[in-house]
């Protein structure tokens, strides 16, 4: 999949990387929900299925979006993680976000997360991404 576009049009791009539901909801669990492990995706409220799960892991790691690795605390289980590539996702899924917000009236996303995106993104980006470069 790394060099299979038909187009290189930036957004035909994009979508062929995470242009589909289940990868930015990965994704989502990552970052916004600290989640790292297999089982942990598959209790996501969306109820993603083994084999997508496993299909879309796959391919962010093939895409060096996410960094798979052996859990130091149990070698048998594998942790997720995102790579820089994958951190710079951030303002895509904060815009996301910020929009969704804006126009879903029964949005999930915290009233105060959201105020806190009507401010310049950066802030929340760094700590997001502070919060990675901790783990690595």
């Amino acid at each position: 999949m790394l060099n299979k576009h038909s187009t290189h049009c930036p957004i035909a791009f994009g979508l062929n990387i995470f242009g589909d539901r289940w990868t930015l909801l990965i994704l989502r669990d990552i970052l916004f929900q600290d989640k790292k492990y297999y089982n942990e995706f598959l209790h996501s409220e969306e109820e993603i299925s083994t084999n997508i799960l496993a299909d879309r892991l796959e391919q962010l790691e093939a895409q060096r979006i996410l960094k798979k690795s052996p859990d130091p605390l149990n070698r048998k289980r594998f942790t997720y993680a995102p790579t820089t590539k994958g951190l710079d996702l951030i303002p895509v899924i904060l815009a996301i976000v910020r929009w969704s917000g804006k126009h879903d009236p029964e949005t999930a996303a915290p009233r105060p997360f959201l105020r806190k995106l009507e401010k310049p993104a950066n802030a929340i980006e760094r700590d997001i991404r502070r919060k990675f470069s901790l783990r690595t």
